[in-house]
């Protein structure tokens, strides 16, 4: 059994940042505890080798949704059956059913979570979706307010403004990869909606090119970040390789944690102050309801003690549902695997990156985009476009032989909720997530309207050069349904899940404006899981912000 002052459950981009910024203070005693192991994998550095991770990756929890009733359904070939003919011989078949298609949830599973497996876009959303929160009830979470801990955490290499900061331990850069077919995107897109050289500053709307969280050439992860300046600090414990299962309570105050080690064993941990929860949209809720904190019928079905009634644990999922049109171009500027790309392109790319740290190994693949309207009817930005010089087929899942690109038309602020909940009290156990993904008819009309818009660009020169040959079945623009339709058939998250230990004062609401869970003592939530709304944009930079801001909200209670 060990004691300390603080225990972290989840080394990902806000756990990081506590682990790092309460460490800071010699008399605080800090334990960070990981499930995943080490970030030690060189393609986890080299920014372009997230996309060879692999399925199945060591480094993520590649979770699954439940079948998404609004999904196409897909033919499912089942196991054989025996069978009984009319001859009253009995022999075997093979069955078919009809099921809705799943969707894909891959999360970060080393130090740094899914910073260190994302696509490192630096995003930090629309000023609206700050000033919402604040409107919601939560103090001290509007935009003007939040700003410092954005600027607190960035080192931007490019700006240095009222929106950016320079001293931070987070790495922002513009990407070192250059190719004709993203400026021809960047171009075309400009010509009709604008060019907009910094989706951070003032304004959001328009297209351009993504920043990134990278430091020379290589990943900047939470975990490089925050945490390896912060290895040598003798208060600090970093725990990887082991699975929490569940937090223990003492007359409703957090009190410690029960983890399995590597080896299995059962182990203690002590929390003299606080236990920290941050293991994100899926891990937070999880680990709460398996402790015995949510809505009582979740809990007692799986035989777990019910410790406190909070109805809005796990509930509220929010992410973003985001299309992709893929084209097939040859070209070997457009990153792909051919012979002439094999044997000439990638060795010239290895020798520039290891000699400048720049070409095709330091892309994050989604190197352009920017944000619109799906009408004129919207007053801030709902669609958000991520264009690759890449074929991206089922989550980069699929290998697919020639060049190409892709481009993905994301819908930000969706109406349809979801929920996470136990598939059962064994810690080792996947949840069952169900986005309810288009069960809103709202997220299908603004989802169509904006394809078209992302097609307004694809379609048109210089960009549309590269985009005659589609790699799914053609779409007819001039046909809203046969849209809706090729949306059903293939879209899926962006990885972008919030929400479902919500902050605010509702009955609904898990944690107050500080971040701790109503009705428990000594118990924090802080993480994506946090955010009441989803915010207009990629998800990393707000959570490392959270933990930014929750860092000086702990300390102002304990100092």
């Amino acid at each position: 059994m060990e004691n300390y002052d603080f225990v972290i459950l989840g080394a990902g981009s806000a756990g990081c940042v506590l682990a790092s910024k309460l460490s800071k203070n010699p008399n605080f005693n800090v334990c960070l505890i990981e499930a995943g192991s080490k970030d030690s994998d060189p393609r986890i550095h080299i920014p372009i080798g997230f996309a060879f991770l692999g399925d199945g990756s060591k480094f993520s929890w590649n979770y699954e949704t439940v079948p998404q009733k609004e999904f196409e359904k897909v033919l499912v070939t089942e196991p054989e059956a025996a069978v009984v003919d009319s001859t009253g011989e009995m022999h075997k078949v093979e069955a078919e059913s009809l099921e809705h298609r799943k969707g894909f949830q891959p999360r970060g599973k080393t130090l740094g979570g899914s910073s260190s497996i994302n696509a490192m876009l630096y995003v930090r959303g629309h000023k609206w979706d700050y000033d919402h929160w604040s409107e919601l009830g939560n103090e001290g979470w509007s935009y003007q307010e939040v700003l410092p801990y954005f600027k607190r955490a960035e080192h931007n290499e490019v700006f240095d403004d009222d929106y950016h900061g320079q001293n931070g331990p987070l790495n922002v850069c513009n990407i070192r990869n250059q190719n004709t077919p993203t400026d021809d995107f960047v171009k075309t897109g400009s010509e009709i909606f604008g060019y907009n050289d910094d989706f951070n500053g003032e304004n959001q709307e328009g297209i351009g090119y993504y920043q990134t969280t990278q430091k020379d050439g290589k990943r900047c992860s939470a975990a490089k970040a925050y945490l390896v300046p912060s290895l040598e600090r003798k208060n600090l414990t970093i725990m990887t390789d082991t699975n929490v299962n569940k937090i223990i309570f003492e007359n409703k105050k957090a009190v410690g944690v029960e983890c399995l080690n590597e080896a299995g064993e059962i182990v203690r941990i002590n929390a003299t102050k606080e236990v920290i929860l941050s293991s994100g949209a899926f891990g937070s809720p999880q680990i709460l309801l398996r402790s015995g904190v949510g809505p009582s019928e979740e809990i007692l079905k799986h035989d777990i003690e019910h410790v406190h009634e909070l109805p809005g644990v796990g509930k509220n999922l929010q992410d973003h549902i985001d299309y992709l049109s893929v084209h097939k171009y040859n070209s070997v500027e457009l990153i792909g695997f051919s012979l002439k790309s094999i044997f000439y392109k990638f060795p010239l790319e290895i020798l520039k990156y290891i000699f400048a740290k720049v070409g095709m190994f330091t892309s994050t693949v989604a190197e352009a985009g920017g944000f619109i309207k799906s009408s004129d009817e919207k007053n801030i930005p709902d669609i958000q476009l991520h264009f690759a010089p890449a074929m991206v087929i089922d989550h980069g899942r699929t290998s697919v032989w020639g060049h190409g690109l892709s481009c993905h038309v994301c819908l930000l602020r969706p109406k349809s909720r979801g929920e996470v909940t136990l598939n059962s009290s064994d810690p080792f156990d996947d949840p069952l997530i169900d986005p309810k993904f288009l069960s809103h008819p709202d997220d299908v009309t603004d989802l169509v309207a904006g394809y078209k818009k992302m097609m307004s660009i694809l379609n048109k020169h210089p960009v549309g050069k590269y985009t005659a040959n589609h790699t799914q079945r053609p779409v007819n623009l001039d046909d809203d349904n046969d849209i809706e339709q090729a949306i059903r058939e293939d879209a899926d998250t962006v990885y972008h899940p919030v929400g479902t230990c919500k902050m605010g004062s509702d009955d609904m609401a898990v944690v107050d404006d500080k971040l701790k869970v109503h009705g428990i003592e000594n118990l924090r939530v802080v993480d994506a899981s946090i955010m009441p709304t989803l915010i207009g944009g990629n998800t990393n930079a707000p959570t490392i912000m959270i933990g930014e801001k929750a860092s000086d909200m702990i300390m102002d209670d304990w100092n």
